[in-house]
């Protein structure tokens, strides 16, 4: 069974608290006030979790705009493989997120507590908000403040989301900013922080940490904007000698 089948049934078999459970439990007919109980893979359940937390921090960013539309949705399709069958399916679920008492701080810090302090995987998180976030043309300043304090919570600094918004925001990050490295960085300098980015990246090691098979279009599309950066500054031209 797919990731959605798992999710639009509830993930019974799964335990996961929190938020995350308790919207698990609403999508299954009832909420779970504790871990749901029965047999616990916890690489599908940190799956089911990350695609649970996607799907409810774009649904509470689209409330906070204030503008509900199904072009988030439609975006987020561009992104994640969904089958035409289970689709409606999904964007009921999306409503149902945007409608839960919990507020996205809730499910941002559980993130946090499943994934790790600035974990790679949850950049790849934030990154998939930022393409919702640019689904209707323009991220507006309510969405702005929305990524900035999910990013906060996820222990990313202001420097790091000022590296975002140019990377994610734009669409147009200088290669020197994707590899987060200077401009006039060495050769050796580009190598080490490619190499670094290229195994926290690496699709197969964000799977192996509980990233859905669902989401490998996107990792592989990141992992090709750090690639062409990395090929960008090696055939810069040459620095002045002084």
């Amino acid at each position: 069974m797919n990731i959605w089948g798992i999710i639009i049934g509830g993930a019974t078999g799964f335990a996961i608290g929190g938020p995350i459970g308790a919207l698990l439990g609403a999508a299954a007919g009832h909420y779970a006030e504790k871990k749901l109980k029965g047999p616990s893979d916890p690489l599908e359940a940190r799956k089911i979790a990350f695609t649970v937390a996607i799907i409810a921090l774009s649904a509470k960013m689209a409330k906070a705009d204030g503008i509900i539309s199904r072009s988030e949705i439609s975006a987020f399709r561009q992104k994640v493989h969904i089958p035409a069958e289970d689709l409606k399916r999904v964007g009921q679920f999306w409503d149902l997120a945007r409608q839960t008492p919990d507020g996205f701080q809730s499910y941002a810090k559980q993130c946090v507590e499943l994934f790790g302090n600035k974990a790679p995987i949850l950049e790849q998180l934030i990154e998939l908000l930022f393409y919702i976030a640019k689904a209707d043309g323009e991220i507006k300043s309510a969405e702005w403040d929305y990524l900035s304090s999910v990013a906060v919570i996820f222990g990313f600094n202001e420097i790091d989301f000022n590296r975002m918004t140019e990377i994610y925001g734009s669409g147009k990050g200088a290669a020197h900013t994707i590899l987060g490295i200077s401009a006039d960085a060495s050769d050796d300098e580009i190598k080490a922080a490619w190499r670094k980015l290229v195994q926290e990246n690496h699709p197969d090691k964000l799977v192996s940490q509980g990233l859905p098979d669902e989401f490998v279009q996107a990792a592989t599309d990141r992992l090709r904007l750090i690639n062409t950066a990395y090929q960008s500054m090696l055939n810069r031209p040459p620095r002045n000698e002084v």
